[in-house]
């Protein structure tokens, strides 16, 4: 990869780089076109990286297509597929790891122990290895989105970076790999989080700014589906991912929860400079 990406780069070729687990939906798709006339050469990885997943989590039964990938990704005009083997990113002797202190701290990183780390380690390899200049997230997971800005920021790395919003359901879940875990019951009951966080969108909207009282409505909504276990509500700084008791700007509302086995997460920008666009479509 390195060598033809330098090969690439001396024939003057912008590259561009959309970093992926596989299991490709049209919201991984929407980065890569995000891309378009943004560099000369798309670039995308396919890697289930095991040093962000807990002892306790999916590593072994995360959901796997390569094939399938790989069509979806042709389709979308991607010309370079990365897709290394775990040997070849961690050797026996690996031993270097990023740590993003602050910002891995709150929200999913109580919960996911050293997740973050693996996230800006591979990342950051990828950057390398890759040589982009431009490489797209997206929004569904936006701590990790605000840890890679920061990454990028601090180490100086050259690589521009693109954020794309959430790519919803038609009844608005979030597109999610792990949604195929998702038995029929239990796809009914999740739809009660993208109904939470409309809710919580609209009472923003309307100019409330408590944070206890928007957080109260999402527990009321999410508490009606007894089948959902919440891990966690919190409104944060969009910045510095801080809780906070008022919303007076850009807030972003951030929701772990449970269903069955599956953990889902999704998030919306609310406050005076929040989301406009509805969640759920009309007549969901």
């Amino acid at each position: 990869m390195a060598t033809r990406a330098d090969e690439l780069k001396k024939a003057g070729k912008r590259l561009g780089l959309t970093p992926t687990m596989g299991y490709l939906h049209a919201g991984h798709i929407s980065l890569v076109g995000l891309l378009n006339d943004k560099c000369d050469v798309k670039i995308a990885s396919i890697f289930v990286n095991p040093i962000q997943f807990t002892p306790a989590e999916d590593f072994n039964r995360y959901p796997r297509n390569e094939v399938s990938d790989l069509k979806f990704l042709e389709a979308a005009g991607v010309e370079i597929a990365y897709c290394p083997d775990v040997a070849s990113i961690y050797p026996p002797d690996f031993q270097t790891y990023v740590e993003i202190e602050t910002l891995s701290q709150p929200l999913c990183g109580r919960f996911r122990p050293g997740h973050f780390r693996g996230v800006a380690t591979v990342v950051l390899k990828f950057f390398h290895v890759t040589r982009c200049d431009i490489a797209a997230f997206g929004l569904k997971d936006f701590q990790q989105a605000m840890l890679i800005r920061r990454m990028v920021q601090d180490f100086d790395l050259p690589v521009e970076l693109i954020f794309g919003p959430t790519v919803r359901e038609k009844d608005g879940l979030a597109m999610s790999s792990r949604n195929s875990y998702l038995s029929e019951i239990e796809r009914k009951s999740a739809r009660a989080l993208p109904k939470a966080l409309e809710a919580a969108r609209k009472l923003a909207a309307a100019g409330e700014k408590r944070a206890g009282r928007i957080v109260g409505e999402v527990r009321k909504v999410l508490e009606a589906q007894p089948s959902l276990v919440i891990q966690y509500i919190e409104i944060v700084d969009s910045l510095t991912l801080q809780p906070i008791e008022k919303v007076l700007n850009r807030a972003q509302l951030a929701v772990a929860i449970f269903v069955g086995k599956t953990r889902l997460i999704d998030n919306v920008a609310i406050g005076p400079e929040g989301d406009t666009n509805p969640i759920i479509p009309e007549g969901e």
